[in-house]
Parts: structure tokens; sequence; C-alpha cells
């Protein structure tokens, strides 16, 4: 058993689904579990829509970028936090423990944010919902790792991920279903205590990873569970090959109860397994994702999309997308690998994100012309700026929005919307006047005949992105620490990821509003660029592994830029860990 290696092959996902009649124990664990990651997707996706109505709602929100970036970004910050005490929780008190406290945590953020009667309590209702996710996003993968099969393992960790994008999926049908509802957004965030409050009592049922348990010393319970996990043939391996890593931690440390922080920074394996875990976690931000996910509504609007209902129905589609890529990822994650899966999504990646460039380039270059007499039939309510501008320049859509003192909208001809329109000041009552005439109000972006094409580039986007770097990372993340650091080092990755979360999103509208879209989404697929070759070179590839085997491929650095290639065989017997 120790240091060999499962076939993972075309069986691999049969195998998975096999479980539901033959072991039904794994398959509940990995749901109940698998909750964490709907809290993650849930939080991700609703905010996108409720933005919408929040801006409604609070006239000071409406006015300032930065307070919408901070309504979205500070349940970011929270998870930051979330994630870093998440990792020692994890190993103090258990997986099970730390998901309780998350469900808690999550629970009272929604009921904050649904009663909130100010932006300030919506904000703190965000962190207490961060603090949750934060918790929830590097566990739930961690726990499940921990308590598969190793032959399907990254088909049921797989299971987490499609349960963050079903989870955002289901925060834009909530989305739809409360537009026209009194409160619309407060329904929106509220629903959010639900899945918590379920995962809460699910897990009060449930046992704790018999990993930590035999780490701990508790070594029946953690036997007992491995006896339900595996079959009668395979436990007895699987308790073996556990019992000899948990020995040799003992060796080397003296206790298997401490954990030296020093030592870790010094121990080869967790020094290159920290490089490509947190490096994952990074790229997996920079290359755009949650600029998709939490501004897909805006992003469609950028596109030439006035509605609000219309923009969040497009991006059901976007969330209905990357709910499947999470079933192509529990179908292949065993069957082809980690890495080429990462390959292919970072391929595909750079090429949607550079459609996109170009569409935004095209779009903001050629908007529709300014008429001064479309405008001057809106009498005072002109845009003060376009007034003062004078006959000799020349305005069109984009100039007209990114006028400042005071804000400015776009509303356009009547009958054809790429025709000349009128630039005017941007309030509710000028938005109404509008409206009255039977024209589309902008305000965000302007009306374009090749808008579909950038919806078009958003979908291929999610549709690579959402099978290879939207869950393999969590993935590699829950399988390639020695046991010993798992927690902490899956801590360090997932709070890695929510600095790099923090980072985009509370830049990402400032960056549209610096340098226009086009440019932002071409920053993008640069670092996409510099991710593919992260990949190639750092990334093993833990197919098939069992988790104690992980630690000597790395080792002996066991993984090779020809990732094609046949894997070369891990020794049986153990290297000495050097610095």
């Amino acid at each position: 058993m120790e240091g060999g290696i499962h076939p993972a092959d075309a069986s691999a996902f049969r195998d998975c689904f096999s479980l539901a009649w033959k072991n039904p124990y794994v398959l509940r664990l990995a749901f109940s579990a698998g909750i964490g990651g709907l809290l993650f997707g849930y939080d991700t996706g609703v905010i996108s829509g409720a933005l919408l109505y929040i801006r409604d709602d609070f006239e000071s929100v409406d006015r300032s970028t930065l307070l919408q970036e901070s309504i979205v970004s500070m349940a970011v910050a929270g998870a930051i936090i979330g994630a870093a005490i998440g990792g020692w929780l994890n190993d103090r008190y258990g997986r099970r423990f730390a998901l309780l406290v998350a469900d808690f945590l999550f629970f009272i953020g929604a009921i904050l944010m649904a009663a909130a009667t100010n932006p300030s309590v919506l904000i703190v209702g965000r962190v207490f919902v961060g603090f949750g996710v934060g918790m929830a996003s590097m566990t739930a993968p961690l726990y499940i790792s921990e308590a598969s099969p190793a032959k399907v393992r990254g088909a049921l960790v797989s299971t987490n991920g499609f349960l963050i994008t079903g989870g955002q999926f289901l925060s834009y049908l909530i989305n739809l279903a409360f537009t026209k509802a009194p409160g619309t957004w407060r329904w929106m965030l509220g629903v959010a205590g639900l899945p918590a409050l379920l995962q809460f009592v699910l897990m009060l049922g449930l046992p704790e990873s018999p990993r930590w348990l035999y780490r701990k010393g508790r070594e029946e319970e953690a036997i007992t569970m491995l006896r339900k996990i595996y079959s009668a043939e395979d436990a007895e391996g699987e308790i073996e090959a556990l019992k000899e890593s948990v020995q040799k931690e003992i060796e080397e440390t003296g206790s298997s109860e401490k954990i030296n922080m020093i030592k870790l920074l010094k121990t080869k394996t967790v020094r290159r397994g920290l490089i490509a875990g947190v490096g994952l976690q990074v790229f997996q931000q920079f290359v755009g994702i949650n600029t998709v996910m939490y501004y897909s509504p805006t992003i469609a609007q950028l596109a030439g999309i006035a509605s609000n209902q219309t923009a969040l129905l497009l991006s059901l589609v976007t969330a209905g997308l990357n709910a499947m890529g999470s079933i192509v990822s529990i179908y292949f994650i065993d069957r082809i690998g980690r890495k080429k899966l990462l390959v292919f999504s970072l391929i595909g990646v750079i090429l949607s994100l550079g459609l996109l460039s170009a569409v935004f380039h095209e779009t903001t270059s050629h908007s529709p012309a300014v008429s001064v007499t479309q405008t001057a039939q809106f009498g005072n309510f002109t845009c003060p700026d376009f007034d003062s501008s004078g006959p000799s320049v020349t305005w069109d859509c984009m100039k007209c929005l990114k006028a400042s003192s005071p804000d400015c909208g776009f509303c356009a001809a009547s009958g054809d919307k790429l025709f000349p329109g009128a630039c005017l000041i941007s309030d509710n009552p000028v938005k109404e006047a509008c409206h009255a005439e039977g024209r589309l109000w902008y305000t965000r972006g302007c009306p374009s005949k090749l808008g579909w094409l950038a919806l078009v580039g958003l979908a291929l986007y999610i549709i690579f992105f959402s099978p290879g770097m939207g869950t393999v990372p969590w993935i590699v993340n829950s399988e390639i620490y020695p046991l010993r650091f798992r927690g902490v080092c899956g801590g360090i990755a997932a709070t890695a990821n929510w600095i790099s979360n923090l980072i985009v999103a509370q830049s990402f509208l400032s960056l549209t509003e610096a340098i226009g879209t086009s440019w932002t989404f071409f920053i993008f697929g640069v670092i996409s660029v510099v991710a593919l070759f992260f990949v190639l070179i750092f990334v093993p590839e833990t197919k098939g592994l069992p988790i104690e085997d992980v630690e000597k491929m790395l080792e002996e650095r066991a993984f090779q830029l020809k990732f094609w290639g046949k894997r070369p065989q891990i020794a049986k017997q153990s290297a000495k860990i050097d610095a």
C-alpha cells in the first residue's frame, strides 16, 4: 500500500457514483461537508445581483465606486481572517468543529445583512459572512479529502467545487425570484443563512476526519471510521499507511501534537507543496474569475445591456455554465489528472480574455454619438459638462458616461439605440423621463452591435475556467501537504486565495474606470500566461496517489515538465527530509 499508486482511469467516475449504493456513508460525508462550498458559492454569486438593488436603495452607494467595491470585498476581507484562523482551528480542534463555527458565523452575518438599515451595517454583516466563508473554503475540501478513498478522492473533492458553482447558480435564481419582491436585496442576502443552518444540523451527526483523529491519538475512532469508508480488503492497508505516516512524524518531531512553524518553512516537502498550493490559489484569483462572478451583471451592462433584469438573466447563464464545468471536472479529474486540466483550462482562459479585451476595445471606441438636438429635448436635465463643452467638441456615449461633475448618463435614441442620443444628468427622475419616451438608459456601458460578443467571451471564459482553474487548486491543496502540517498549510493557501480575491474585487471597478474594461481584461490575460508557465514548472500531478504518498513525491520532486508522459515510480522507502 505505502508507496503504491491507485490506478485512476475512466472507471474512477463510474466508481464514484457506484458509492451511492455500495457505500452511501462516504457520499453522506462528502455532500454534508460540501455544503461549505455551497455557502462559499452562494455568497460569491448573490452580491452581484443584490448590488444592483442596493445602489437603488442607498444613494450614497450608487454614487460611490469605492463603497460598492467595499460592500463586495469586505466579505473577502473577512474570509482572509476566517481562512487564517481556520487553519489553526482545523489542527487544534478538528475539521468538523471548524465547519460548525463557520456555519454559526455565516448565519449571524446573513441576519445582519437582511436587517441592515444603512451601508455600514451591511458591511459588518458582509464581514461576518466572510469569516464563515473563509473557514469553510479551506475546511470542506480538506475534510472530504481525508474521508475519501484514494481512487475517487479527486471526484469527491470536486463535488465541493460543484456545490460552489451550484451555490452561485442558486444565488442568481434567487436574485431573479426576488427582483419584484418588496425588500429585493434583503431577501437575496438573508436567504444565505439557510444553507448554513442545514450544514450545522448535518455536521452534528457526523464524525471527525479519521486522519485527524489518528494524529490526535484517538486510534480506535479513526480505525472504525476508515473501515466504514474503505472496503474490507483496502481498509487494513489504509490503516497501516496512516500508522506509518504518524509514526514517521513522531520520530522526526518527537511529538505528533507539535507544529513547528520554523520546521514547516525549512522542510523541503512542505516548501515545495506551499509553492505549488499557494501559487495556484493566487493565480486562480488573478486570472479574473471573481470579476466575472461578483460583477457579471455589471459586466453585462458594460457590454451594452441596460436592464437590471436582463443583466441578471444573462448572469444566470454564466452561473449555469460554471456549474456544468464543475460536473465536467468531476468526470475528468481522476481520469486525465490535475495538471492536464489546469493546462487546458488556462489555454482556454487566455484565448477568452483576448476576445473580451478586443470586444470591449471595439465597443468603447465606437459608441453612439451625443446629439445636441436629442439632448435639448430634455431641457434643464442636460449634462453640465456637455452643455459647457461648446460646439467644436465631439461627444459620444463613452465621453458622456465619464463626465463627473455631476455624473451623467446616456439616453439612447428611440427606435435604434445605435443612433445619436442624449447626454443627461444621472438621477432617478431623469432615468424615468428617458424611460417614459420608450428609450433605454445607460450609466455603465454604451449601446453596441458587438455587445453580444462580450457575452460569448464571458461564456467561453467560464467554460474553460470552471473544470480546471475553478476546482483543481482546492483539490491540490487538500492532498499535497504532509499530515502534520495539513491544516496550517491549507489555511495559508486559503488565506492567500482570499487576499488575492480581495485585491481583485476591490480594484476591478476602479481599474475599469481608470484604464478601461479592455485593458483590464488584457492584464488578466497576461497574468493567465504567467499562470500557465507556473503550472508547467511547479505543480505536481497527484492523480491516484494515496495522501501519504504525495509527501514522497515532493521529497524526490517526482513531477515532470512533460506532464503528459508516464509518471516515474515513487520510491517505496522514505527519503530523509532535508532542508
